[in-house]
């Protein structure tokens, strides 16, 4: 029975050294396979961050852009505080997005019946990775140009997104297997992406937000984390280690039911697809 339990929380993790080779070669090709054909190639990787951060500084700067504390004493462009939060919300959202057709769009690994299945979100979170390091690379450098220097703090960036990428893990293995049954669900999550960028302190600052609706920004699980990415990205200050812990406990427990929910609806798969 203990043995059992054990499994059960330590499987999610254990695969990826498992089947680290394969999933590496998964890794490469869902960042090269993103860029295929493309003349700049990987540089998209770092052009695309700064076109989007062009486009929402135009559309909501001369707006919202003021209001920022961080903007009003001078000690960070508009820019660089939006710019902290879309990193994060393009890394959740480009799991969010690609996770229901993990396995509905490739039925080819389905049917080979020796192919680990379980293993396809690490592959997905980790080319995000990727692409969030090329952001992040786009952001310090526009920092340096903009305000005159980076933040030490900014090391602490990876411990920051450590948690959200146990949370992605989560919504890969669950939004995955359910999709397989329920193909709406591919139409429903970017609704659900732009609600989450929306609904959360990466357009308003939390000191803008009515009080009657500050609960609905709260529950937004980007927020706590966008807060955290521009404390050590644009303020300078330390994170909130112990929030930071709280939120890699729920996330790791989030992270061990999806892949048990995966686990158990693996069995259909073949049938449906």
């Amino acid at each position: 029975m203990k043995r059992n339990v054990l499994r059960l929380f330590t499987k999610p993790f254990s695969m990826l050294w498992s089947h680290r080779s394969l999933v590496w070669e998964l890794t490469k090709r869902n960042v090269s396979g993103r860029y295929r054909g493309a003349s700049f190639g990987l540089m998209w990787s770092l052009i695309s961050p700064f076109l989007m951060l062009t486009v929402y500084t135009f559309a909501f700067g001369t707006v919202v852009g003021s209001r920022w504390p961080e903007v009003e004493s001078g000690g960070a462009s508009f820019s660089i505080v939006l710019f902290a939060a879309l990193i994060v919300h393009g890394f959740f959202a480009e799991c969010l997005n690609h996770s229901p057709m993990l396995v509905a769009g490739q039925p080819n690994f389905v049917k080979r019946v020796v192919f680990p299945l379980e293993i396809l979100p690490w592959p997905m979170a980790l080319s995000a990775a990727f692409h969030a390091t090329a952001n992040v690379t786009v952001f310090l450098a526009l920092q340096w140009l903009l305000d005159g220097g980076v933040r030490l703090t900014a090391l602490w960036f990876p411990l920051v997104i450590a948690p959200l990428f146990i949370l992605s893990l989560a919504v890969g293995w669950a939004l995955s297997a359910l999709a397989v049954y329920l193909r709406d669900i591919g139409q429903v999550t970017p609704l659900f992406s732009v609600a989450l960028l929306f609904l959360s302190t990466a357009m308003v600052p939390p000191s803008a937000i009515p009080r009657g609706y500050s609960w609905i920004f709260m529950l937004n699980p980007l927020t706590f984390i966008i807060e955290q990415a521009r404390d050590v990205l644009v303020r300078g200050v330390m994170p909130d280690l112990r929030g930071l812990a709280v939120y890699a406990v729920l996330a790791f427990l989030a992270a061990v039911l999806a892949r048990a929910l995966f686990a158990r609806l693996h069995k259909g798969f073949a049938d449906v697809l």
